[in-house]
C-alpha cells in the first residue's frame, strides 16, 4: 500500500464522493503509536493539500489527478507505478511533511516548536541565526513514520514508492528560503538575524512538477518478492537505484493512453473535458489546452454559453456584516466532444500520445 491508499482514506472523510472503502484516518493512524493521534488533523490537512496541488498542476493535462483514479487504485488493490503515480507519492508525502512542519513551528504541538539549534551562531558576513526556523526535521520524521509505514511490500513497486515519498520530502527542504530582519541604529541594518522558512506550497508543487517532467524510468522486475529471494531482490533494487539521485522521481511502467476511457483504471477519458481558448492572459500551456486535450485525441471542440451566478456589489454594514447581490453572467466555455464517426486521431496525434505515455 502507498499514498494512493493514504489519499483515498483522507478523501473518504473530506470529499463529497462516497467511497467503497470503509477506512477512515483513524484506521490509518492506528498503524503507528497511539500518540500519533495528536497529529491526525495535520496529516489530514496535509494529504488534502497534496490532492489540491496535484489537481492544480495537472488541471489542463490529459491525466488531471482524478479522485476516482486514486480510489479505484486502492479499492481494487492495483499498484501501478507510472510517471503520474510518482508525482502523487511525492506530493502527498510533501503535503503531510509541510503541514506537520508548519503546525510545529506555530506551537500547535506540545512536544515541538521552532528549530532553535543554530540560534546565535554566525551564518555569514553581517548576519547570525535567530528567529523561528521552521522545524523540518520534525515534519520529516513524523511524515516518514506515517506515509512510509503504509508501504509494507518488498518488491520493486514498494521501493519505487518509498523513493518517491523521499523525493517529495526533499522537495520541502529544497524550496526553503532564508528570511532576515535588520537590526541597528536608525534602521542601519548593521546586523541581521535570519531563519529558514517554508516556501509557499505552490512552489513545492512547481518543483515536483519539474521533477515529474524529467522522471526516470527504471527497468526492474515488477513481480512481488518470492520466498527466499529477498536478498537477491534487495541487491537488484540497489543496483537499479545506484545512479538515481534521491531528489528524482522514478517510475516503472509506461502510462496508458489517457485520451480514451479506461474502466479498469477508473479514468473517464477526455470527452466532456473543459479546455481554454482565446485569452491573452493565459499561459501558452493553457492556450494550447484545446489542441492537447481535444484535437490530438481525435475529438472536436464545442462551445457552450453558460450562466454563472456569483456575488457582486458587496457592501459592509456596521456592525459587522457584508451583504452582496447575486449577479448572473453569461460566459463562454469550451469542451471536448466526440466527432461523428468516432475517434480516429491522425498519425501526428498518435505519435504525440505515444510520447506522452513515456
Amino acid at each position: 500500500m502507498g499514498p494512493f491508499y493514504f489519499l483515498a482514506m483522507v478523501l473518504s472523510m473530506c470529499s463529497h464522493a462516497h467511497l467503497a472503502l470503509a477506512w477512515t484516518v483513524n484506521n490509518f493512524l492506528m498503524t503507528g503509536p497511539k500518540a500519533f493521534l495528536t497529529y491526525a488533523d495535520s496529516v489530514q490537512v496535509g494529504a488534502q493539500s497534496g490532492i489540491h496541488e496535484c489537481k492544480h498542476q495537472f488541471a489542463w493535462e490529459r491525466w488531471n489527478c482524478p479522485e476516482n483514479t486514486l480510489q479505484l487504485s486502492t479499492h481494487n488493490g492495483l499498484r501501478s507505478a507510472t510517471r503520474q503515480t510518482s508525482f502523487v507519492h511525492g506530493i502527498s508525502a510533501a503535503g503531510v511533511m509541510y503541514t506537520l512542519t508548519k503546525n510545529c513551528s506555530m506551537g500547535d504541538f506540545d512536544n515541538c516548536g521552532c528549530d532553535d539549534s543554530r540560534i546565535g551562531q554566525t551564518g555569514g558576513r553581517g548576519w547570525i541565526w535567530g528567529g523561528c526556523s521552521d522545524n523540518v526535521a520534525f515534519g520529516e520524521k513524523i511524515s516518514k513514520q506515517f506515509v512510509d509505514a503504509l508501504e509494507g511490500g518488498q518488491d520493486s513497486r514498494a521501493a519505487i514508492n518509498l523513493h518517491n515519498n523521499e523525493a517529495g520530502r526533499l522537495a520541502i527542504k529544497a524550496t526553503m528560503r532564508r528570511a532576515c530582519k535588520c537590526h541597528g541604529v536608525s534602521g542601519s541594518c548593521s546586523i541581521q538575524t535570519c531563519w529558514m522558512q517554508l516556501a509557499d506550497f505552490r512552489e513545492v508543487g512547481n518543483y515536483l512538477k519539474m521533477k515529474y517532467e524529467h522522471a526516470k524510468k527504471l527497468e526492474m522486475d515488477k513481480k512481488p518478492t518470492r520466498s527466499g529471494n529477498s536478498a537477491d531482490n534487495r541487491a537488484a533494487i540497489a543496483l537499479a537505484f545506484r545512479s538515481i539521485a534521491r531528489t528524482e522521481l522514478v517510475y516503472l511502467e509506461d502510462s496508458p493512453d489517457y485520451c480514451v476511457k479506461n474502466r479498469s483504471l477508473g479514468f473517464q477519458g477526455l470527452e466532456g473535458r473543459e479546455c481554454l481558448k482565446g485569452n491573452k492572459n493565459m499561459s501558452l500551456w493553457e492556450r494550447k489546452s484545446c489542441r492537447r486535450l481535444c484535437y490530438e485525441c481525435g475529438l472536436k471542440v464545442v462551445e457552450k454559453r453558460i450562466e454563472v451566478v456569483s456575488s457582486c456589489n458587496c457592501k459592509f454594514h456596521w456592525c459587522c456584516t457584508v451583504k452582496c447581490d447575486k449577479c448572473t453572467q453569461v460566459v463562454t466555455k469550451y469542451y471536448c466532444a466526440r466527432k461523428q464517426g468516432g475517434r480516429k486521431p491522425h498519425n501526428k496525434a498518435k505519435r504525440r500520445n505515444r510520447a506522452q505515455r513515456h
